[in-house]
């Protein structure tokens, strides 16, 4: 018998690749599965595509004693119930925003409320594992999407001393499955096939969290200009992170940066030629690069993610891994598929 464990959300596509990860996890077993509005319904009706489909998905106050459990709940309501279940349970992972944040004031700019356990921000470990220390953790918030994708592309030439005073500027685009599963009307097929846009100009949440972010990696907060978009894909991210460049680079240094910082790190591959996002959906793997761009003086990194699995539900196993000192890839699909 391994580690039991729980996901709290689990209707959701977030959820669904936990179930689906876990079910295949030598070490943690899958005892229970939360939902809200789709209490009382079989597995199968959420998750056709999904093994033990007659599973019932069970109220989440009914949750049993677990070793550890994953909160795949909407940003707003995973706060109270995360804070309850830190007490009794070893280890609590949420993939929401909800103790992403260090400080009450950053929260509230962030989502223009209070959060409703205040104490709790800056208990929590921020759960990007190549770029913070998340073993032996009882509590991991872990990153949203996008910022894990941007901080990946940034943060290793921001150490390595490659980049210039002056804003970080990330334009990224997403599959709508990154919008999770609730029905709108902006995201039906006839909304968003054949075209693209960009949302949250200038108030995305996602760009407090990436400010607050690089700085704690780096030791110094900088201004970002985060521009989202949406095209019409089902899963998988690409940020092109743009930052100024500090005199007498060139592209080696760049790439030197970028394999000395994840050169032990087993999910994140650096390559010589930009990544397509089509390249790692299905696999919990990262593709980065950057460029140098003399006559602009900038620096130009990209990286790709699957938004939902390095992105949420498998970055949040791999985070658990390392907390519960087992192999940072157990259960973890290392290869994607094509076409």
């Amino acid at each position: 018998m391994g580690l039991r464990a729980a996901v709290l959300g689990a209707s959701g596509y977030a959820g669904g690749e936990l179930v689906r990860i876990l079910d295949g996890h030598p070490h943690l077993d899958l005892v229970f599965l939360g939902a809200h509005a789709r209490a009382g319904s079989r597995l199968e009706e959420v998750h056709p595509h999904l093994d033990g489909g007659d599973r019932l998905l069970e109220p989440l106050d009914d949750v049993p004693e677990v070793d550890v459990a994953f909160l795949a709940l909407p940003h707003g309501e995973s706060a109270v119930r995360g804070a309850e279940l830190a007490e009794s349970c070893g280890l609590v992972v949420d993939l929401s925003a909800d103790f992403r944040f260090d400080t009450p004031e950053r929260y509230r700019r962030a989502y223009g409320r209070e959060h409703p356990v205040p104490d709790q921000l800056g208990r929590w470990v921020y759960g990007l594992p190549e770029l913070f220390d998340v073993s032996g953790a009882r509590r991991i918030a872990s990153p949203g999407c996008y910022p894990t994708a941007v901080l990946l592309a940034s943060v290793p030439l921001l150490r390595a001393g490659l980049v210039g005073p002056g804003s970080v500027v990330a334009d990224c685009l997403s599959g709508v499955s990154g919008a999770g599963r609730s029905l709108r009307e902006d995201l039906l097929f006839g909304e968003v096939a054949e075209g693209m846009r960009a949302y949250g100009v200038t108030t995305h949440r996602h760009r407090p969290e990436i400010e607050m972010a690089l700085g704690r990696a780096v030791g110094e907060e900088r201004p970002v200009v985060f521009t989202p978009h949406l095209v019409p894909i089902q899963r998988g991210e690409l940020a092109t992170v743009t930052l100024p460049a500090v005199p007498g680079i060139d592209r080696s240094d760049l790439l030197t940066a970028l394999e000395s910082a994840y050169q032990d790190r087993p999910f994140v591959q650096v390559l010589d030629h930009p990544p397509q996002s089509r390249w790692v959906v299905g696999s919990n793997r990262a593709l980065v690069t950057a460029y140098h761009d003399e006559a602009a003086g900038s620096i130009v990194a990209l990286a790709a993610i699957d938004n939902l699995l390095k992105g949420a539900a498998g970055q949040a196993v791999q985070a658990a891994n390392i907390a519960l000192g087992l192999p940072e890839t157990e259960g973890l699909p290392r290869q994607g598929f094509m076409p």
